[in-house]
């Protein structure tokens, strides 16, 4: 089908309408910018939310099949999103900063990668973030956390579950504080506090959460960004020269080939989409896809490793149904590179309390999967009373085989679809089971009966298009420029160059904060 012109050339052409494409589009079009932001899911509305584990499914990814392979395959479709507000949408608003040990870990170590820039350059842009969409916590209770501006907002409340899990930290001489959390534990700037009913899994309906539709989303439309859904993004046109992208080519939700040219080509996909589309690119000079001459696009993908611990606290009501999907409070005493043993590598954050529904996912019945019938029955009866959990986020390093590639599945007009191969690195399999081992430890120090580790998860996606100094071991600059296309700027957790074992959500806002308002900068310029 040959391809339409749409009608209008825009300055900047944004894929992908989630975090990091909304605050784009916010930025550029309050500079005055004409902006058109393409995703291929459904123009979700803050109405369209309800609390329900099945209706959360709906904001996770709904695209042509992501296949996941490798030592320890990753499950990409429960960490994407689908539709406006991409996977910030359905995110559970934990918002640690990484630390400056995360942004110099081979000069530091000899250990995976160094970033083009230090913690300082981010610094000034958290604290705006923070500012903006709210974020509620205790800076001085976070011993552990870097230099920069108080919360606005005081922590979210705890209940017992947090309370309790927190008593086996304390024993054993270690710290836990309130979890930074982008929830408003107030109401700010016109949304309401939090109802601590744990449904921020699902988007959260009421707006306490900060997720697009609440934030960036609004202030974008209001500035005059055009936003076009149903928008299946394929490949970047090539302009006069391979230094230059004419456009992105899309199928609409007709079917049909649609082109849309701009000055600027903004990819905010998702880190799997983004290398996708560049490596589906092969038009003119980009053989190998395009922005790919370092052959780099879609390596280094990381994720980190999840150590989740369970115990009963028979005695007390853990009011495991209350509180937020994400965590009540956190632990960073392991945060040390080294800190966990001499055959483990990498970054530890504990995560304490997230509220657990009854099923799906992260549920009360998936902490042992194992059990069916009576089995289940009886557990379930327990556990929905006494049950608590924690997390301990691992650090995956980057490792070059670690990647998005091209499947050989036919995808949206003729492209191939992407797959994922990940192996975590022996050293950040030895810090995931050193960290249940801790938590072990942790758990049975405040009291818990029966404590037991479920086996090694995953989750959170960074890397496959990371930021350097160097055109021939990165694809992009600091502020997401495309080291070999000159009007490509690239967004998103993809930058990363390490991952640390933060969520990656605030330092995604953070960089495109940082690159937007550099990119007007260098327009108006």
């Amino acid at each position: 089908m040959a391809a339409q012109l749409s009608p209008k050339r825009t300055d900047a052409v944004i894929v992908g309408a989630g975090a990091a494409g909304n605050l784009f589009a916010a930025a550029l079009a309050e500079a005055g910018k004409s902006v058109l932001v393409l995703d291929p899911g459904p123009a979700w509305q803050a109405r369209d939310l309800y609390s329900s584990s099945i209706w959360a499914r709906r904001l996770r990814w709904g695209g042509p099949v992501v296949e996941s392979t490798g030592g320890h395959a990753f499950g990409a479709g429960f960490n994407m999103g689908w539709g406006t507000g991409g996977a910030a949408l359905h995110h559970y608003g934990t918002w640690p900063r990484l630390m400056p040990s995360d942004f110099t870990m081979r000069s530091d170590f000899g250990k995976g990668l160094d970033w083009p820039i230090g913690y300082d350059d981010l610094r000034p842009f958290y604290d705006r973030i923070q500012e903006e969409v709210g974020v509620s916590g205790d800076a001085d209770a976070e011993v552990w956390r870097p230099a920069g501006a108080p919360y606005p907002l005081p922590p979210l409340q705890q209940f017992a579950q947090a309370r309790l899990l927190a008593k086996g930290f304390h024993a054993l001489g270690m710290k836990t504080a309130p979890s930074p959390m982008a929830i408003l534990s107030q109401d700010y700037k016109g949304r309401p506090a939090c109802l601590y009913d744990g449904w921020c899994d699902a988007g959260c309906p009421t707006g306490a959460l900060a997720n697009p539709l609440v934030t960036y989303h609004p202030r974008a439309v209001k500035a005059g960004a055009r936003f076009v859904n149903g928008a299946h993004v394929t490949q970047l046109i090539p302009g006069k020269t391979a230094r230059a992208a004419a456009g992105v080519e899309y199928i609409d939700h007709t079917g049909t080939v649609q082109t849309a040219l701009a000055d600027m080509v903004i990819l905010a996909a998702s880190t799997v989409s983004n290398p996708a589309i560049l490596l589906n690119s092969t038009g003119g000079a980009w053989t190998s896809g395009a922005g790919n001459s370092s052959g780099l696009v879609g390596r280094y993908f990381m994720t980190h490793s999840i150590a989740s611990v369970y115990g009963f606290f028979d005695g007390e009501e853990t009011e495991n149904y209350m509180g937020v999907t994400g965590a009540q409070a956190t632990n960073m005493d392991h945060y040390g590179k080294q800190s966990l043993g001499s055959d483990a590598f990498g970054s530890l954050q504990w995560q304490l309390a997230p509220t657990m529904k009854p099923n799906d996912l992260l549920g009360v019945a998936m902490a042992r999967a194992d059990l069916f019938g009576a089995e289940l029955t009886a557990f379930m009866e327990r556990a929905v009373h006494h049950l608590a959990v924690m997390f301990g986020f691992g650090e995956g390093l980057p490792v070059l085989e670690n990647r998005i590639e091209l499947s050989d599945r036919s995808g949206p007009g003729g492209t191939r679809t992407p797959r994922v191969v990940h192996t975590f690195a022996p050293e950040s399999v030895k810090l995931s089971e050193n960290a249940a081992q801790l938590g072990l430890k942790i758990i049975k120090a405040g009291g818990a009966a029966e404590p037991w580790a479920g086996p090694m998860a995953s989750a959170h996606m960074m890397g496959g298009t990371i930021m350097g100094r160097d055109a021939r071991t990165s694809i992009t600059d600091s502020f997401g420029r495309s080291h070999d296309i000159d009007n490509l700027v690239i967004a998103g957790p993809g930058l990363f160059p390490t991952a640390g074992a933060m969520n990656p959500n605030f330092t995604n806002h953070a960089l495109a904060l940082r690159s937007a308002e550099h990119l007007v900068a260098q327009w108006l310029s």
